[in-house]
C-alpha cells in the first residue's frame, strides 16, 4: 500500500501533517510518498528527530490555501502539492491520496485528475457520523447545490459503501428534511423523496429529522452538501461540548476525581465515539481511485487517523462496488427513459388517431 500524503495541506501543515503521518507509518505496513516542501518537510524532520530515510519526498513549493479559489488546483497553482499528489494517484504512482486541504480544490482536483466513475454524475464527501449505529452522510460538504437526482446517486453509492465497509446487508436510506411528511421541504427534498421512494436500488425509509439521527434512524442520510456540512459541523460541536460537560463534572473535586477513576474505561469509549479526532478522514465516493479528505484542523493524531481510514478504503476495494452500482442505476435510467419515451410516443399516436378520427366523422 503506497499513500500519498499532502504534507502542505490543512490548518496547522505541515507540522502536525507530518507528525501524523510518521505515527501512522510506526502503526501500519505502508510505505509513505510526501508531498510539500522539501526543505520544510527535512527542517521539521530534524527538529522532532524523525528518521525519513524510508520515505519518499516529491519537492513542491507551491501551496492551495484554504481561501484559494477550487479550480486553482488545476489552473493558477497546478504545480502545488495537492496537484502533483492527485496527479501520482491519477498516474498509478500511489494507491491513495489524504490531504487536509482546501476541500472544494481538493474534490475539483479530485473529480477533473483523477476522474469520476463511469455513470456517476456527481462524487460526493462521505462521512460515518457518531450515532448509535453507523450512519453514512451524503453530502458532507461538497456539492453546494444538487438535483434530486445527485440525491438518489448518493443513496445508492451510499448503499454499496455500507454493504461492503459495515456488512449492512440492506442498509436504510434517509433523506435529511424538516419533517417526515412527504410534503415537507422545499421542491428539491419533494422531488427527491418521491425520486429515492421509487428507486429499487435501495431501502429508503424515508424523510429524516435531525433529531432522529442520532438514535439509528438511518444508515445512509442524503442531501446537499451546504446542509450536510452545517449538520455534521453541529454534531461534532455538540459532541465535543458533550465530552467536555462529562470531563468537567469528573474534575470537580477529590471525591469526583476518584469516581473517574472508576468510570475511565467507559469514559474513552464514550471520546473514541464522540471525538472527531477520532475519525479522521472521509472518502470522496464517486472518485474512481481513493480521494481522503482529513478535518481543515488537523492535529497529529486527527491525521494519523484519517490516513488509517484511507488504507481501510482503499484496501477494501469498495470503489468496485460503487461502479457496479453506478453501471446497474444507468441501465435502470436508460431503461426508465426509454419506457417514457415509447409510452409517450404512444400517447401520441392514440391522440393523432383520435383527431384523425374525429375529422372523418366531420367529413361524414
Amino acid at each position: 500500500m503506497r499513500v500519498i500524503v499532502d504534507v502542505m495541506g490543512g490548518d496547522h501543515a505541515p507540522l502536525e501533517m507530518l507528525r501524523g503521518t510518521v505515527a501512522a507509518a510506526r502503526e501500519s505496513n505502508a510505505s509513505y510518498i510526501l508531498v510539500g516542501n522539501r526543505d520544510e518537510i527535512l527542517a521539521i524532520a530534524e527538529e522532532n528527530g524523525y528518521d525519513l530515510r524510508t520515505f519518499d519526498i516529491v519537492h513542491t513549493e507551491t501551496v492551495i490555501t484554504m481561501e484559494d479559489d477550487p479550480l486553482s488546483v488545476v489552473r493558477a497553482k497546478k504545480d502545488s502539492s495537492m496537484s502533483v499528489g492527485l496527479r501520482m494517484l491519477s498516474e498509478g504512482k500511489g494507491d491513495v491520496f489524504v490531504s487536509a486541504g482546501n476541500t472544494g480544490a481538493l474534490f475539483t482536483g479530485a473529480t477533473l485528475i483523477v476522474r469520476k466513475v463511469r455513470g456517476i454524475q456527481r462524487a460526493a464527501i462521505g462521512t460515518v457520523l457518531p450515532t448509535e449505529s453507523p450512519c453514512l452522510l451524503l453530502d458532507s460538504g461538497a456539492n453546494v447545490t444538487v438535483t434530486d437526482e445527485y440525491l438518489e446517486q448518493f443513496a445508492v453509492m451510499g448503499s454499496a459503501y455500507m454493504q461492503k465497509m459495515y456488512g449492512m446487508e440492506f442498509p436504510a436510506v434517509g433523506l435529511l428534511n424538516n419533517g417526515t411528511e412527504d410534503t415537507k421541504g422545499t421542491p428539491l427534498q419533494i422531488e427527491a423523496n418521491r425520486r429515492l421512494s421509487a428507486c429499487d436500488m435501495i431501502n429508503y425509509v424515508g424523510n429524516v429529522e435531525g433529531n432522529q439521527v442520532p438514535f439509528g434512524a438511518c444508515n445512509v442520510l442524503v442531501t446537499d452538501g451546504f446542509t450536510g456540512n452545517v449538520f455534521l459541523k453541529t454534531m461534532e460541536g455538540v459532541g465535543r461540548l458533550l465530552l467536555r460537560s462529562v470531563k468537567d463534572i469528573f474534575m470537580q473535586n477529590g471525591l469526583t476525581k476518584l469516581s473517574a477513576l472508576m468510570v475511565k474505561k467507559s469514559f474513552a469509549a464514550m471520546k473514541k465515539t464522540y471525538d472527531p479526532a477520532e475519525h479522521g478522514g472521509a472518502p470522496f465516493l464517486g472518485i474512481s481511485k481513493p480521494v481522503v479528505k482529513a478535518h481543515g484542523s488537523s492535529d497529529a493524531r486527527a491525521f494519523k487517523n484519517a490516513i488509517f481510514e484511507a488504507i481501510r478504503y482503499a484496501e477494501s476495494d469498495v470503489i468496485y462496488d460503487i461502479a457496479a452500482a453506478a453501471e446497474r442505476f444507468s441501465a435502470l435510467r436508460q431503461a426508465a427513459r426509454e419506457a417514457e419515451k415509447s409510452k409517450n410516443a404512444e400517447q401520441r399516436c392514440e391522440k393523432q388517431a383520435d383527431s384523425d378520427e374525429t375529422a372523418t366523422k366531420g367529413e361524414d
